[in-house]
């Protein structure tokens, strides 16, 4: 990997956002929406009291995961059947640079997206954190890299942006189904808690919910079980990076 070049595709990926104001919409404001909708339906609308301080953890670790992995695989095919990518390895640009420059872009988008959606649920909302608030920002963004990275990885496998949507059912819902959202993961069959054990999507929701219940006086205000389910969002992350890397395709056929 050259650094030079990889910044380069990271700021040309940026530039590119910018100009898109229905991505940047999907990316930066449909998530608050949807957090708002949410919130409006279990504590404004619901009558349950603390339905939102139950569901707002995992969602602040779900949705900017789900909205990530959609528009970094569809965004990373488009590149690949429009032949900007066979031009861009054409030049001195290897595999590693292009993904660790899309990583570096949607990665700066991930920041902003996460500290939107968390001040959002903590100062509007009014979601309770016992643990300091910037621990949320940090992990909501390890979470939507996490989505990024698995999005530059399926779009590898996928020759329409519709087979990179298709995707979804197969990567992201049973993520979601078993992290935790619906069942204490300890509650499920043996089974399917094994199988969560083994999906990244769970400790991200478990190091989102760490944070928010924390009560110890760490680093950040959260214990070291919190920083164990990061650093294996990371381990995923980076897992996902190098097998991108390894199946990236010059164009589709």
């Amino acid at each position: 990997m050259n650094a030079r070049i990889t910044l380069a595709i990271a700021s040309r990926v940026l530039i590119q956002l910018r100009r898109d104001r229905r991505t940047l919409v999907m990316l930066l404001v449909l998530p608050c929406l949807i957090l708002t909708l949410l919130w409006w339906m279990f504590e404004g609308g619901g009558g349950t009291g603390h339905g939102f301080d139950a569901l707002g953890p995992p969602l602040l670790a779900l949705i900017p995961f789900v909205v990530m992995f959609l528009v970094t695989s569809v965004t990373t095919l488009r590149e690949r059947s429009s032949g900007t990518l066979e031009r861009l390895l054409s030049m001195p640009t290897g595999k590693g640079d292009f993904l660790g420059g899309y990583a570096i872009a949607f990665g700066i988008v991930a920041a902003v997206q996460s500290t939107l959606a968390v001040a959002l649920c903590h100062w509007v909302l009014d979601l309770q954190v016992s643990g300091q608030v910037w621990m949320l920002v940090v992990v909501a963004v390890v979470d939507a890299v996490l989505g990024t990275a698995l999005g530059l990885f399926v779009s590898a496998f996928a020759q329409t942006e519709f087979q990179a949507v298709q995707f979804m059912p197969a990567l992201v819902i049973p993520q979601m189904l078993l992290c935790g959202l619906f069942v204490p993961r300890d509650a499920m069959p043996r089974v399917l808690e094994v199988l969560s054990d083994v999906l990244p999507l769970s400790y991200a929701v478990d190091a989102m919910s760490g944070v928010v219940t924390a009560t110890g006086d760490g680093f950040g205000g959260v214990g070291g079980e919190v920083w164990s389910d990061v650093t294996v969002v990371l381990a995923f992350t980076l897992a996902g990076l190098a097998l991108g890397a390894a199946t990236l395709r010059r164009r589709t056929p």
